[in-house]
């Protein structure tokens, strides 16, 4: 009888034991995932549970080349940000960066092909998935939820895209209930605020930025200057979503001023437009700081927006700045320019060899 007890007793710990290795043992996971037009993800998020092996099958249904990145909890835009200052170096890269933010990555593939990645979410989080191919990062994004808990309704998830939440509360609202128009921008808008998109009246590398809710400009990045300022909004690119992205982008608002020199900069006389080349850009309080070279000359400029809101300021540097340089603009296109380097002479501002700064006001 004691035997049997003692028996009996052995196999319960046993069982026990069984138990609770079980629930710290590794689960593995295949899940597919398509990649649709509009540059959105099939499944918006997906939950697992914790120290669970993942293998994600991306399978790219769109016409337009994408990856997906899987990053650490909170770390989405900081990859996002990362991944854009790669600049012509992110083709090679699959345009991600080297940060130990990231779990896995995809390389980029191209349209109708798949790639896989498997990896292991051992702790409880919320884990990004964004693609980081240019343009794309700040709205094909979604979420893994490494949990044993319920997920929040998908109409008030904020770790999917806001298109997605959009979707989900026209489903749940009542019929007859009035909706507000939803927003041609997936996610919520903070300020400044930077895209890189294809624009009208500008080469194929347009980056726009939004100081606030009603000014903003265009960078054209391939040839190195400010192409124009509006007022009265950002951009809608909802069109350029749903295609593959041949529609350009719209400007919202009225466009106050445009750049008519063909290019500002002139080396040694005013008829010599330099060679420019790209070399990047660098975010501070979310406002890029562009940097290129003028031939040899390195060039850093910050456009930002005066605190009457009434103009724009651009704040240059130069490095290895040898020769005299000019500074062009047009003098009939409404705008007054103004610079402590000294006055406008018919719509040139020389600026003297080894000048390190310049700050050009350009007021409506």
């Amino acid at each position: 009888m004691l035997k049997d007890i003692k028996m009996m007793r052995l196999s319960v710990l046993c069982a026990l034991l069984l138990i609770s290795l079980q629930g710290f043992s590794q689960k593995d996971t295949t899940i597919t995932i398509k990649i649709l037009g509009g540059l959105q993800f099939d499944l918006p998020r997906l939950a697992v549970q914790p120290n669970t092996r993942l293998t994600i099958i991306l399978d790219n249904h769109d016409d337009m080349a994408h990856n997906m990145v899987v990053t650490k909890p909170n770390f989405r835009l900081k990859v996002v940000e990362e991944a854009m200052k790669l600049g012509d170096k992110g083709a090679t890269m699959d345009y991600v960066p080297n940060s130990p933010l990231i779990i896995a990555n995809t390389k980029i593939i191209e349209p109708g092909r798949i790639d896989t990645i498997t990896f292991t979410l051992e702790k409880e989080g919320i884990y990004p998935y964004v693609c980081t191919y240019p343009g794309h990062g700040f709205v094909m994004y979604g979420a893994i939820y490494a949990t044993n808990k319920a997920l929040p309704p998908l109409e008030k998830d904020i770790n999917v895209p806001e298109g997605q939440r959009q979707k989900a509360a026209v489903v749940v609202s009542h019929e007859g209930h009035h909706m507000s128009p939803p927003s041609p921008h997936p996610f919520p808008l903070k300020y400044p605020l930077l895209y890189r998109t294809f624009m009208p009246d500008c080469g194929p590398a347009a980056i726009v930025v939004a100081f606030n809710e009603t000014e903003s400009y265009c960078f054209d990045a391939g040839k190195c200057y400010l192409r124009y300022a509006w007022s009265g909004g950002f951009v809608d690119n909802s069109e350029q979503w749903k295609g593959n992205g041949s529609k350009l982008t719209k400007i919202v608002g009225e466009v106050y001023w445009r750049d008519k020199t063909d290019f500002p900069f002139r080396i040694a006389n005013v008829k010599t437009i330099p060679t420019v080349d790209f070399k990047g850009y660098q975010l501070n309080k979310r406002l890029p700081t562009f940097k290129y070279l003028l031939d040899k000359v390195e060039v850093t400029e910050t456009i930002r927006l005066s605190a009457d809101g009434k103009a724009l300021i651009r704040d240059f540097t130069f490095k290895n700045n040898k020769q005299k340089l000019y500074f062009l603009v047009n003098t009939d296109d409404g705008i007054v320019y103004q610079s402590k380097l000294g006055k406008f002479n018919n719509g040139v501002l020389s600026i003297p060899a080894n000048v390190q700064r310049l700050s050009i006001s350009m007021k409506r």
